[in-house]
């Protein structure tokens, strides 16, 4: 018999009630203020992942084992930001009431948000590992607070002081600097001090949210705000792979591929890797 042709992230097709982790993409890029294409990031990582292998030499471990079903896209409104992000929400909010994992593609930043609304509402004492090139801590853009720009800034008005983690941030305005000296834990440049953060988070609940800017653009060309003096791929490979196989992850999200920037596909399959190795990780 004929059945519906649904596409999946590499082998992430198991049964709802066998999965850990749950896959759903959210296609949004309404509030980029630079390059839009990240509404197509999600689908690219799928279409992509049957280029790689399942199994991950780095790790010892296959994607055909691991617990996890990718639940496809959410279809997302475009003219009202505010609604996108709680349609988000409500995506991840099921996921949590099943007691699984949401795992998140964007889609721009500002998805984040959405998730974390849902995780914070079941984890109250949750903290934030957060890889980015920029801080994302500006109090608006152009006088909109519900900016990729501003994401973290929303987190913070969650979580307060000493609870969000910041490493790769390499660029932002000066007030975002100031704001982090204050209230946040930044490590700038690089990934210093990531040891030492999840020996500080070890058993507290952890949501990690994935920039994938945070690579230099020589490695990652496909994203709407490059930003040169990035990391390199297997330094952002191992730290992934370390955060979601010692840290306690309720939720996580790996954002800002734009596969229009960079046609020959390497920026998405760089994207589908990381997304395997934190999938394998998690099953740790």
């Amino acid at each position: 018999m004929l059945s519906t042709n649904i596409e999946t992230f590499l082998c992430c097709d198991k049964p709802f009630d066998k999965a850990e982790t749950i896959l759903f993409g959210a296609p949004f890029d309404s509030t980029t203020s630079y390059r839009p294409g990240t509404r197509f990031g999600s689908s690219a990582i799928r279409r992509e992942s049957y280029g790689v292998e399942s199994y991950s030499p780095y790790q010892n471990r296959d994607l055909e084992d691991a617990p996890v079903l990718d639940c496809g896209d959410l279809e997302l409104c475009f003219g009202d930001t505010a609604y996108a992000l709680k349609q988000i929400e409500a995506r991840a909010a099921e996921i949590l009431d099943a007691c699984k994992r949401p795992f998140m593609l964007g889609g721009e930043h500002l998805v984040t948000f959405g998730a974390f609304q849902a995780v914070y509402a079941r984890f109250p004492s949750v903290h934030i590992i957060h890889f980015d090139a920029h801080a994302d801590l500006r109090d608006d853009y152009l006088g909109a607070r519900l900016s990729h720009a501003c994401v973290l800034r929303r987190c913070h008005e969650l979580v307060g002081d000493g609870r969000i983690f910041q490493f790769g941030i390499r660029s932002g305005d000066r007030e975002e600097f100031r704001f982090a000296k204050e209230h946040t834990v930044m490590h700038r440049f690089s990934l210093e001090g990531l040891q030492e953060t999840l020996a500080a988070l070890s058993g507290k609940p952890v949501y990690f949210t994935l920039d994938l800017d945070v690579l230099d653009p020589s490695v990652f060309p496909g994203t709407g705000t490059p930003e040169p003096g990035g990391i390199n791929f297997d330094a952002l490979r191992e730290a992934a792979t370390l955060v979601c196989q010692r840290a306690n992850i309720v939720g996580c999200d790996v954002n800002e591929l734009s596969p229009p920037y960079d046609p020959s596909g390497i920026s998405a399959m760089a994207a589908c890797k990381i997304v395997r190795e934190m999938l394998l990780a998690l099953g740790n």
